[in-house]
């Protein structure tokens, strides 16, 4: 039993397979599981707050998967199960959630999201907040271990008619508004986005909100937004904004709309990547050097964490034009958020931790990786630098542009693939180092840098978060240099028994 429970783990996540549809991909994550699910987050939540399960009050919200409903009615029968008072929040957005324990009206003492962020229809999943935001790794093993040992349904079909709800996203929305409003010196009444022309893809997922309840009040242009409707099939295209078909969509969108800026969020909202006019897409390494360029003048000097794949290009836009400090840390979301708070808790000013994926958490808003607060940030900067003639792009003209990328992704064959991929990087380390090639400091895998005229870019191997495979990146900083690159991390990469190398295709 414990097994079942122990596969939907997911870093600090909950995921599994919730709804037919795709071929040899049974259910995993049932009503029942998620009932005791909410069980056992009841009981976590009670230790956590040192309160009884009847003091606790708990908001739930979905996004617009198709098994959303049934689970969040799931997980709030475990929770009404042990007594806890439940609050329906209907449609809402992973980073609204956490906002539901801190707004006033709300107060939460913990908060549930169903939603497996931007995977296919048939996925679904739980985060879950209490005041110290998302719940760590360890948190989600003692729940998921409790709710394996959870043997009672007896209260399954509990009566949640009685449930009350609260229109959550509403009040997230006037947040955001507000904090417009704020930077602008400027009311709603006043539209301080009159004049801006600002279009949303929100891939039929739960960021539709955004122009209804943002855009549209503050007097922004929205004419030329797409997919707002929820829809958990998601039938124009995928809602992630690492993925190149929904880039595309909003690159064709804003073009054709001649878009000031165009928006795309994930299916949750706790991501997001843009357009500018022209269509240059805003995202990876780019959205990290737009954010940090926002930031930079109340943060002069301080330091930017970021994922593990960031580039040397960023780096130099960072420190050398910005005259910030570039962090480079290891991959996963909530690691470059731990190690923000860390920084800001030892003294060392630290504004923003910022995935590639568009995961993005700022100091000045509760540490929380908030899609949506992101875009507020750039559509003021976008307000301000229309005043003085200018566009968002000029912030980020100096950001050196890519020339060559590839990322190669090596199976590894062995059981034991954390233990054989740890034996690679010590032996791809030792190999580099007897070539005299440079390695850089790195907190995830081994990489290389290389700055002479022979070939320029650099090399990461690393082990995945969660999967029997060894992900490799290489960027070239000219034309040639990948191709340089690749086979220099041929040479070092051959001979391992237990791993597929082939998709290097040299």
């Amino acid at each position: 039993m414990n097994e079942i429970f122990t596969k939907l783990q997911n870093g600090s996540d909950i995921r599994g397979v919730a709804t037919d549809g795709v071929e040899n991909e049974p259910i995993t994550l049932t009503a029942d599981i998620a009932f005791k699910i909410g069980s056992a987050f009841a009981l976590w939540l009670s230790q956590k707050t040192k309160k009884n399960c009847s003091e606790l009050k708990v908001g739930i919200g979905r996004d617009s998967r198709i098994s959303g409903p049934v689970l969040a009615e799931s997980v709030a029968k475990g929770l009404l199960s042990k007594g806890v008072n439940v609050v329906f929040c209907g449609m809402a957005t992973t980073p609204s959630l956490f906002m539901s324990i801190v707004f006033e009206k709300t107060q939460f003492d913990g908060s549930a999201m169903i939603t497996a962020s931007h995977l296919p229809f048939n996925k679904n999943g739980i985060k879950f907040f209490d005041s110290d935001g998302g719940l760590e790794h360890d948190d989600i093993s003692w729940i998921l271990n409790c709710a394996a040992c959870e043997n009672s349904l007896d209260t399954f079909n509990k009566d949640i008619s009685s449930c009350p709800t609260f229109d959550l996203i509403s009040e997230y929305s006037l947040y955001l508004r507000n904090v417009v409003c704020s930077a602008l010196h400027s009311s709603e009444e006043e539209k301080p986005l009159s004049g801006l022309k600002i279009i949303v893809d929100a891939g039929n997922g739960a960021a539709g909100f955004f122009v209804e309840k943002i855009l549209t009040p503050l007097g922004a242009n929205t004419s030329g937004s797409q997919f707002l409707t929820p829809d958990g099939m998601f039938p124009n295209h995928i809602p992630n904004p690492e993925n190149k078909e929904a880039m595309n969509a909003l690159k064709t969108a804003s073009i054709k709309s001649d878009a000031d800026l165009g928006l795309i969020f994930d299916t949750d909202v706790d991501r997001m990547s843009a357009v500018l006019p022209g269509g240059k897409e805003v995202n990876r390494d780019a959205i990290i050097a737009l954010t940090a360029a926002i930031l930079e003048p109340e943060y002069p000097r301080s330091t930017i964490v970021t994922d593990s794949v960031t580039s040397d290009r960023l780096t130099y836009f960072l420190e050398e034009v910005l005259h910030l400090k570039h962090l480079r840390y290891m991959r996963g979301y909530k690691n470059v958020i731990n190690k923000q708070k860390e920084l800001n808790a030892s003294g060392e000013v630290c504004p923003l931790a910022m995935e590639t994926s568009g995961h993005g958490a700022l100091k000045e808003n509760y540490y929380l990786d908030d899609g949506a607060y992101l875009a507020v940030k750039m559509i003021i900067a976008l307000a301000n630098a229309k005043k003085q003639g200018k566009t968002l792009d000029c912030l980020i003209e100096a950001l050196p542009p890519l020339v060559e990328e590839g990322e190669y992704r090596f199976k590894i064959t062995e059981n034991n693939f954390a233990e054989y991929g740890k034996g690679v990087l010590e032996e791809f380390a030792s190999r580099a180092k007897s070539k005299g090639y440079v390695l850089a400091q790195s907190y995830e895998g081994v990489r290389l840098s290389f700055t002479d005229e022979k070939v320029k870019g650099w090399i990461l191997l690393r082990m995945s978060l969660h999967d029997p495979v060894m992900p490799m990146n290489i960027e070239g900083a000219r034309k040639g240099d990948l191709q340089k690159l690749v086979k220099i991390a041929s040479d070092l990469m051959s001979g391992f028994p237990h791993l597929d190398i082939s998709c290097l295709n040299v």
